[in-house]
């Protein structure tokens, strides 16, 4: 089916916000004397912030209030940010190709609104993208497949005519899920992620495969 919209994860797939929180997370647990590990980090991927941090102390089996280790981890990760934050390789031009190819554009992110918004302003993003939807926006967060569902009927297509790209396993299995056409872009954190139902794994956001896709 031809591609008539696409939708982008933000963290770790249009910016590498996920190797600044892993490095938030380090120094967080380091407070605890507790090191910080892979399997953590996959513990927390794609999740909305509560339910990541839930996850991170079912994990750990640790003995904290995981809405007071979230609240504790978002001070050091604005710490960390401003001299961390860039763009993942070929988001600009891949962005600059979708409008050449004048398809709506969309965000579907499990973090915060007026996280993404700043983000995005810092860049002059957030008047490129028709539809951005966040943690707020939805009742069940990823994996659950709502927030891609509530993208497309947003951009006026259908599911499988909807391109995802996504950089983890719980992204990926929402787009597939949902019944979207899922490119995973995995970077250091999720190489080793499964990403079953993806019609491609792609190299980063300037791998060929995915302007094929989006030619049809």
């Amino acid at each position: 089916m031809a591609i008539r919209a696409v939708c982008f994860d933000f963290d770790g797939l249009m910016f590498n916000t996920e190797h600044v929180f892993y490095d938030a997370a380090e120094v967080l647990l380091g407070r605890r004397q507790i090191p910080m590990s892979k399997g953590a980090m996959d513990s927390m991927l794609g999740r909305r912030p509560p339910e990541s941090f839930y996850s991170l102390v079912s994990y750990l089996g640790i003995d904290e209030d995981p809405l007071e280790l979230l609240a504790e981890s978002r001070l050091i990760f604005a710490d960390l940010l401003d001299g961390r934050l860039q763009p993942m390789p070929g988001l600009f031009e891949l962005l600059d190709h979708v409008e050449h190819l004048q398809l709506p554009k969309g965000v579907a992110t499990s973090s915060p609104r007026e996280y993404l918004d700043e983000l995005l302003d810092r860049y002059g993003l957030k008047d490129r993208f028709a539809v951005t939807l966040t943690a707020e926006d939805v009742t069940h967060g990823k994996p659950h497949p709502e927030i891609y569902l509530t993208a497309a009927s947003r951009m006026g297509v259908t599911a499988p005519e909807m391109l995802v790209l996504e950089d983890s396993q719980t992204g990926t299995k929402a787009g597939v899920s949902a019944g979207a056409c899922v490119v995973s872009v995995p970077h250091d954190h999720t190489a080793d992620h499964c990403f079953e139902g993806a019609a491609h794994i792609a190299s980063g956001l300037d791998d060929p495969r995915i302007r094929t896709l989006l030619a049809g």
